[in-house]
């Protein structure tokens, strides 16, 4: 199955290695990939999209295809790189190829060694100390019926095993990161120090939309590299989309 992964600003962690596996689109897994303090490429063809810069290199003799934020390559330089996330049979939309593996870097340097760069928010922030959407002013009116993210965090066990609607304004976007866009959602409540619900889905939102979205909690996900997930929405469906709150 294709993914559509355009837009994707993938920002990979500083660690020397995965923690979990990433599943594609498909439901496959990935597998994890440990790497050294630094792997070296050769250049040898460089495909640029309208947002990635997608290189074709050898590695120990190996040939692969590397995908980092778009940028100047050039074929026969000799370049280095430090953490990559596999993913498997997929497609790129913006240079319509699909690749059976290509590797998502966060950085490449033509210096062996070079420090790496610190995590800049590419992929979605967590609710350990990563929470990228701050507390915004948020007020929305609902009725008594509805729930708030207040109630969805406290009782969160009952909320991963039924489905249920939630209403809140969108106060962050991280959109086409691993094929889904990724939502935070506020209304005002919460509970113990956590009041931004993070949503995946495939609906197009902005800041500042009023919106409702329906789905099952998943409790305690990590995607790996220190991004652990107390709680989530995946693949949220949008039910509602109204005006700016914020």
């Amino acid at each position: 199955m294709k993914v559509n992964l355009s837009k994707v600003l993938m920002i990979l962690a500083v660690a020397g290695m995965f923690l979990a596996c990433v599943r594609n689109k498909n439901g496959a897994s990935a597998p994890a990939q440990s790497e050294s303090a630094f792997n070296m490429i050769k250049v040898s063809e460089v495909i640029q999209g309208g947002s990635y810069t997608y290189i074709s290199a050898t590695e120990n003799g190996i040939a692969k295809w590397i995908a980092v934020a778009k940028q100047e390559v050039n074929p026969g330089e000799v370049l280095y790189y430090y953490d990559a996330l596999p993913m498997e049979n997929f497609h790129s939309k913006e240079i319509d190829k699909t690749f059976d593996v290509i590797y998502f870097v966060n950085k490449i340097t033509k210096t062996p060694g070079a420090e790496q760069s610190a995590m800049t928010g590419g992929m979605p922030a967590s609710h350990q100390g990563k929470v990228e959407a701050s507390d915004a002013e948020v007020e929305i009116t609902k009725a008594e019926s509805e729930l708030s993210i207040a109630d969805v965090f406290a009782n969160k066990a009952e909320y991963s095993s039924k489905e249920f609607e939630i209403k809140g304004a969108v106060v962050k976007v991280n959109e086409q990161v691993m094929g889904k866009n990724w939502v935070h959602i506020q209304d005002g409540t919460g509970v113990g120090g956590n009041f931004d619900l993070t949503i995946t889905t495939q609906a197009d939102v902005k800041v500042g939309d009023v919106v409702t979205f329906k789905g099952k909690l998943t409790l305690e996900k990590d995607f790996g590299a220190g991004y652990f997930y107390e709680v989530i929405m995946e693949d949220g469906t949008l039910v509602q989309k109204e005006g700016t709150q914020i």
